[in-house]
């Protein structure tokens, strides 16, 4: 334990504080999604994706402004959530840098002193906090956080491993390769198909309650992690694998990189959005274009799958009208010779017909 002053230090030890490494019994539901300030959807894509894939699990919103992102869920105050059965307070934004901004720690602190548990998947560890751990001491509240990577992750080998995988990929960050899937897998199974959901962040973690939050691995072992989320497998097994980043991110380029390594994927699915045109958060930097991202993935990702191949495209087309929207998608699907979709408006199932077939 760090130099906290004596009564802190206590509390962290016998606190029931758990770093939570994606196992279903840890985080109890319902949960509220707190979204503090942040008015971004970019950033508030933890809350809105439990929203969106598991609904049944939330009581509410907890939003600090009326300006605050709105994830279509019920406003409540803590007190509200508490009455309405909420179990867990969920930070729901995830912000770059990963840190909690200030103005959010007393909710949480109150939920703490309350007994509410937290969950976060923020880079900042709220178990190590040592006001926040001191207050779940004291009320026997847990705090879990899902952004922590299991130990003892290998190396990563690069052997071929039994079983197919599919990976998410995209020109940027937050524009749908968690929901593309989470509805490829949903689709699979529906049709009977053996398929499985590999989480890689902390939002599919929290909806799947499993994975390895990818990201927060240390790089030599990135490679190593993907294969242990992904072990070998029956031949007609699919692993449906979360992507993260983009391969020619100017932040997060590494992880994608570690990634697509160490998945191995048979397919790609390439995802972006219809209208954004620079990085978010990097507007210096232009969208790469799609055929840029294939190219570059196949090209990398065959040194440990030669077999590697893309079988469709997602797109983000929120922004456009059902007419452009069907443009937009037959032009691409043209333009690559691939299904594309947008996986909440119109689904996936193309991209599993092409798969199937």
């Amino acid at each position: 334990v760090p130099a906290y002053p004596a009564d802190i230090a206590v509390a962290l030890i016998e606190a029931e504080v758990h770093h939570n490494i994606g196992m279903p019994n840890v985080i109890e539901k319902p949960y509220v999604i707190f979204v503090g300030n942040e008015t971004s959807p970019v950033y508030t894509k933890t809350g809105s994706g439990i929203a969106h894939w598991d609904r049944e699990s939330c009581v509410g919103q907890i939003r600090l402004s009326a300006e605050a992102a709105n994830l279509g869920l019920p406003d409540m105050s803590l007190e509200e959530a508490i009455a309405a059965g909420a179990k867990t307070l969920v930070i729901g934004i995830a912000v770059v840098g990963g840190a909690i901004p200030s103005s959010m720690r007393a909710v949480i602190a109150d939920a703490l002193t309350r007994g509410i548990d937290v969950a976060s998947g923020t880079h900042d560890r709220l178990a190590d906090d040592p006001e926040f751990a001191a207050l779940a001491a004291q009320s026997g509240a847990r705090i879990s956080d899902v952004r922590v990577p299991p130990p003892g992750l290998p190396v990563g080998k690069g052997v071929k491993r039994s079983g197919k995988r599919m990976l998410t990929v995209g020109t940027d960050c937050a524009l749908g390769k968690k929901y593309t899937a989470l509805a490829l897998a949903q689709e699979m199974t529906s049709r009977g198909m053996d398929a499985t959901f590999r989480a890689t962040g902390q939002t599919g973690i929290l909806i799947s309650g499993g994975g390895v939050p990818i990201d927060a691995v240390v790089a030599d072992f990135v490679s190593g992690a993907a294969e242990t989320l992904s072990p070998d497998a029956a031949e007609t097994h699919w692993d449906i694998i979360e992507g993260q980043g983009a391969i020619l991110h100017p932040g997060y380029a590494a992880v994608s990189m570690g990634l697509l390594m160490g998945s191995q994927p048979d397919a790609i699915v390439v995802c972006t959005d219809a209208t954004r045109e620079t990085i978010v958060g990097w507007p210096d930097f232009a969208l790469p274009s799609i055929q840029e991202i294939i190219d570059l993935t196949v090209r990398i990702g065959s040194v440990v799958n030669p077999d590697i191949r893309v079988v469709g495209i997602s797109a983000n087309t929120s922004a456009l009208s059902d007419a452009e929207r069907e443009d937009y998608l037959s032009r691409l699907s043209q333009e690559h010779g691939v299904p594309a979709v947008d996986s909440v408006a119109t689904g996936v199932g193309p991209i599993v017909d092409a798969v199937q077939s």
